[in-house]
């Protein structure tokens, strides 16, 4: 498993350590007891557990990016059973998760995992 102080990432999102989240944000409702921090395409979501973490949205819509609070030591999980990712160990403390997000002729979207 792999562990950070700073930044990591996984698939084609990144998670950075910040001082504060922000005031202007909306909380998000756990699903099923996670939080996705990042949807795949193909189903297989990048989540943590909610009862460790509280997730936000920005106030104004973003798609790529979100914030977490993380209360106790959670992992990033990859959920498919092949080809995954490892999981990442996020310690306490406030995040914000940003998406890759790709140029096509249509304009932008998030990056496909």
């Amino acid at each position: 498993m792999k562990t950070f102080t700073k930044m990591a990432a996984q698939g084609d999102f990144i998670i950075m350590r910040v001082e504060s989240i922000p005031d202007d944000v909306v909380e998000i409702a756990a699903e099923k007891g996670t939080h996705t921090v990042a949807h795949s395409e193909t189903g297989h979501n990048h989540v943590m557990l909610a009862e460790k973490v509280r997730a936000f949205n920005p106030s104004s819509p973003d798609i790529y990016t979100m914030f977490l609070q993380v209360d106790e030591p959670t992992e990033i999980t990859h959920l498919r059973d092949f080809d995954t990712h490892e999981p990442i160990l996020v310690p306490p403390g406030n995040y914000v998760v940003k998406r890759q997000r790709e140029y096509t002729p249509e304009g932008w979207r998030r990056a496909q995992d």
